[in-house]
């Protein structure tokens, strides 16, 4: 992403999301923050949340390793835990960067 060009803000997507399907912003806003509650509550519920054409919340273990110190070298070891990942559906992606 060029320097200059910022992602939209939460505000903005509200704004423009009101405009496209004629509601209220308050309505829109109510509307994102209740499926992101949905998102978070279902992950962590099930292992994972699916927003169709978007993507897929998904979490994942990690085991137990071996890793490095990157200032002194030193071998550390690093604890097993668990992470959270998005997986970009496949039609998203192809949208986003063409394939050849």
């Amino acid at each position: 992403m060029p320097k200059d060009v910022k992602p939209m803000t939460k505000a903005q997507i509200v704004s423009d999301l009101a405009d496209k399907l004629e509601m209220t912003k308050k309505d829109v806003n109510t509307f994102i923050e209740t499926l992101t509650e949905l998102a978070c509550k279902e992950t962590k519920k099930k292992g994972a949340f699916t927003l169709p054409g978007i993507g897929k919340l998904v979490l994942q273990k990690r085991k137990a390793r071996m890793g490095r110190n990157p200032q002194t070298g030193e071998a550390i070891k690093i604890k097993a835990k668990t992470v959270v990942k998005f997986r970009v559906a496949k039609a998203c992606k192809d949208t986003i960067i063409p394939p050849k």
